[in-house]
């Protein structure tokens, strides 16, 4: 009898010969490279640094397309928008010490948001590993250390020939759900040395699938079926996992409500009879779900901003369906499912019981009536509207990457994605500069769409040096920058804390000579503008800017009371 563990694929003479007689002049690099190459990349991202030249230099031997950043944080957030236009693992090559350690923000955003990078990073010469303080230029005691707590795995290699097997390791770890963050760390000597081992043509690129466990999603059907109250909150995870579709069949099935979180922005249709929208901050939002007697919250962990700052009490039964373990009932009591969204939402499509409810439609209007009153009584007219400008002038097809900004605080709640994986902002992990370097690997990613970024003048002073990177590879993007002269959402948070503002008032450049320095078309606008310049920055291929000096105000909170 022959078992499937025992078949092993046999190479062709072709194939033999070839591994006999590889190529003269190959290092470690080339391992790197190649491996990367046979698992399917195609872009890589990084800056390099004295130890990892050896990997570099293999570039030029390689297929692989590099994309060259100015700062290893930006050259981060640039793999992050890469992996989440593309749900490939997006490698990021950079060098020891300071280089290595001036991407964890990113790598942090990319964790929270599980965003799949491949980061591989040089280390001392193998002499100077493991604590010895043999007093090499970048030496750390143990570098990987740095890592553990923001990434999802760690692979070292002490030697060539561990090189294929750590890499695949970790392409496999990135896009195994929950996807995210992965770090491969090989010395200098390792990666400089010549290698005899044959080129690597090919690898396993396929991650473990997490299918819900059957008994919990018949008792998960039974309850939404036999539900009088049904509601649904979409998160990240049924953006990542592709499952949008089967979420708008199940909620029509269920004649359930969805809200879409901030990360999931885009999985139910904004003006559907059953879309709650996003208005996860507001009262009446939370209202309403408390108030349902069966919730499925589908990959969500209920964190701060998916809680209306963890004000959210539940009095009904929840069902939750989560690819990360340690999200599952970290908040809340529920019947914890721990799988994929889409493979559960299929589970569930497949059992469910369609439910007959013709006030679901109605109580969604009601609510969004409120939600709409609430804003209009604040006078807040000039944020709404340049809001509106920005979803007029931005293509339905086009992604957008917003930073830690105001007007990125009203997105999360009242901006139309138009459609699932358009919309990406740093609310993972919170960090300033996000939006620009993102939507870059956005723009490599897929070239055939304009890409949008929006920062304040704050946010937008971590990025600028990656105008030459938009004007070296001619990438296509336009950099909406609001000027409020300092840090905006901080200035309003301490004067209403404190009744006085500190540390939040910056000088800024004049950042449309800035940007035309660097060769990027740049224009000052207005709110009344907002609309045609963006339209037309958005519509001329390549990098652009445009900077609309304003001060928008946030929209009044309800968790407070």
């Amino acid at each position: 009898m022959t078992h499937d563990h025992d078949l092993v694929l046999r190479p062709t003479a072709a194939q033999t010969e070839a591994a006999l007689s590889p190529p003269p002049g190959r290092t470690g690099g080339d391992l790197v490279v190649e491996t990367l190459a046979g698992l399917g990349a195609t872009t890589v991202f990084g800056l390099p640094g004295q130890h990892a030249l050896g990997v570099f230099d293999a570039l030029r031997r390689s297929t692989l397309r590099y994309i060259g950043l100015r700062v290893e944080n930006n050259a981060g957030f640039a793999a992050d928008g890469y992996g989440r236009i593309t749900g490939e693992a997006a490698p990021l090559l950079l060098s020891t010490g300071p280089g290595a350690l001036t991407s964890l923000a990113a790598l942090q955003e990319a964790a929270a948001a599980s965003a799949p990078v491949l980061a591989i990073g040089s280390q001392v010469p193998t002499a100077g590993l493991g604590g010895g303080r043999r007093g090499y230029l970048h030496e750390l005691p143990d570098q990987a250390a740095s890592f553990r707590g923001v990434v999802k795995s760690v692979h070292t290699v002490r030697a060539p020939s561990q090189i294929p097997s750590a890499i695949e390791a970790a392409w496999k770890s990135a896009l195994t759900v929950p996807h995210g963050p992965v770090w491969v760390e090989i010395p200098q000597d390792v990666l400089a040395a010549p290698t005899s081992i044959p080129v690597v043509t090919g690898g396993d690129a396929f991650p473990n699938e997490l299918p819900p466990r059957p008994e919990l999603t018949a008792v998960a059907a039974h309850l939404l079926s036999s539900a009088a109250r049904p509601a649904i909150i979409a998160g990240g995870g049924v953006v990542r996992s592709d499952a949008s579709g089967k979420l708008r069949r199940l909620a029509e099935v269920l004649k359930a409500p969805v809200v879409t979180t901030p990360g999931g922005k885009g999985a139910f249709p904004w003006t559907h009879p059953l879309s709650l929208q996003s208005w996860m901050e507001d009262r009446h939002t939370t209202e309403f779900l408390e108030d349902a007697d069966v919730l499925l919250v589908v990959g969500s962990g209920l964190g701060e901003l998916s809680s209306n700052y963890h004000t959210f009490r539940p009095r009904g039964r929840i069902v939750q369906i989560e690819a990360d373990l340690g999200k599952l009932e970290a908040n809340h009591p529920a019947l914890g499912i721990h799988a994929d969204a889409r493979l559960a939402l299929q589970a569930l499509l497949e059992t469910v019981e369609e439910r007959e409810d013709e006030s679901a439609p109605d109580r969604v209007r009601d609510l969004l009536a409120l939600v709409a009153d609430r804003i209009a009584a604040q006078e807040l007219t000039l944020e709404q509207e340049v809001l509106a400008s920005v979803r007029k002038a931005l293509p339905a097809d086009s992604p957008s990457f917003w930073d830690m900004t105001i007007l990125a605080y009203w997105a999360w709640s009242a901006f139309d994605a138009k459609g699932p994986n358009h919309m990406h902002s740093a609310q993972g992990a919170g960090g300033l500069g996000y939006a620009f370097p993102a939507a870059l690997g956005a723009a490599v990613a897929d070239p055939t769409r304009p890409v949008l970024a929006v920062s304040g003048d704050g946010g937008a002073l971590y990025s600028v040096a990656e105008l030459a990177t938009a004007r070296q590879h001619g990438l296509d993007v336009t950099w909406l920058i609001v000027d409020d002269g300092g840090y905006g959402i901080l200035r309003e948070y301490m004067t209403d804390a404190y009744g006085e503002a500190t540390a939040t008032d910056l000088t800024r450049p004049d950042f449309t000579t800035l940007s035309e320095s660097f060769g990027v078309p740049a224009v000052r606008t207005t709110p009344d503008n907002l609309e045609a310049d963006l339209t037309k920055a958005l519509s001329t291929p390549g990098p652009s800017v445009v900077v609309l000096p304003a001060v928008l105000r946030m929209f009044a909170p309800t968790h407070l009371s």
